[in-house]
């Protein structure tokens, strides 16, 4: 199972009774439900489809890859979404060992520069002596 985004962009005239239905048909392809928000009608950058505001709903869910497929295509045959965005989000890895390994390549560094600096000392001492 896999999670997912939906942004969906519906057309301004569809009264609020059509919005839930198309919003009801897409519920039913997601498995689970996380998230649900609906931003309501927005100024649109530019007009798509000769429409300069759009209805905003943005939603989070899981569901298998092949559900998604459908859930694309029935979004492209409503005519009343203008336009949708689905996007896979990716789980969060765990960055222990990455800090880990990048501590100690550091710490091998200042010991490195520190090295060369305790060099340079001494040769700045012999060079005072003669």
């Amino acid at each position: 199972m896999q999670k997912y985004s939906l942004t969906v962009l519906i057309n301004e005239k569809v009264t609020e009774a059509g919005r839930s239905g198309i919003f009801d048909s897409l519920k039913k392809n997601f498995a689970s439900l996380i998230k649900e928000d609906l931003w309501g009608a927005r100024s649109l950058a530019y007009e798509i489809k000769h429409q300069p505001k759009a209805f905003y709903g943005y939603f989070e869910f899981e569901a298998e890859p092949k559900s998604v497929i459908t859930l694309d295509k029935n979004i492209r045959l409503n005519e009343d979404i203008i336009r949708h965005l689905i996007v896979r989000i990716e789980p969060k890895k765990k960055r222990t060992k990455f800090v880990k390994k990048e501590k100690a390549v550091i710490m091998d560094k200042a010991e490195e520069v520190s090295e060369t600096i305790e060099e340079v000392k001494e040769e700045k001492g012999k060079a005072k002596v003669k």
